[in-house]
């Protein structure tokens, strides 16, 4: 029941690193923005000719700028393909989530995840096939368990005494 439970509120917790993930990604975006339009001016809007000129310069700090704009642009591509691949159905946000955690993301959403029990189709079919699936498991430990407890009984040699 308690898996059924646990596993009930990992729609929230999904909706919450999607959400933290929505902010960084928006963040970016604001960083990104009046850079854009230096670009606009300057580069004929292309951001990556601006990135080049700074990388191309001689001033150590305009070529720092400009790995720092690189950082940007690259944290931009990330986001939206994290954000896409969570663009799904639970389960496979799930697995996504499972297979390619940002580990930052992942920690700060911990650190303020608000547990919450969504009652959608696909929440509760997640809910209930976690049961299921913890169910299995706990049978399938269970009389493993057993069967190497009687195993080991039964092979131990018993001593016999004899009668005098």
């Amino acid at each position: 029941m308690l898996a059924v439970i646990a596993a009930g509120c990992v729609p929230s917790f999904i909706v919450q690193y999607r959400q933290r993930l929505g902010g960084r990604l928006d963040q970016v975006l604001a960083d990104l923005a009046p850079f854009q339009a230096i670009a606009d001016r300057e580069q004929g809007g292309s951001i990556a000719a601006l990135v080049r000129y700074h990388l191309a310069s001689t001033d150590p700090t305009f070529h720092r700028e400009g790995a720092a704009l690189q950082a940007m642009i690259d944290a931009v591509a990330r986001l939206r393909a994290m954000m896409s691949a969570l663009n799904t159905d639970l389960f496979h946000q799930s697995l996504y989530l499972l297979g390619h955690p940002d580990a930052d993301v992942l920690r700060e959403t911990w650190r303020i995840y608000q547990p919450g029990f969504t009652i959608t189709p696909q929440s509760l079919l997640f809910a209930f096939v976690a049961g299921v699936v913890v169910w299995i498991a706990f049978l399938a430990v269970w009389h493993l368990s057993a069967w190497l407890i009687e195993w080991v009984l039964l092979s131990r040699p018993r001593s016999r005494s004899r009668p005098a």
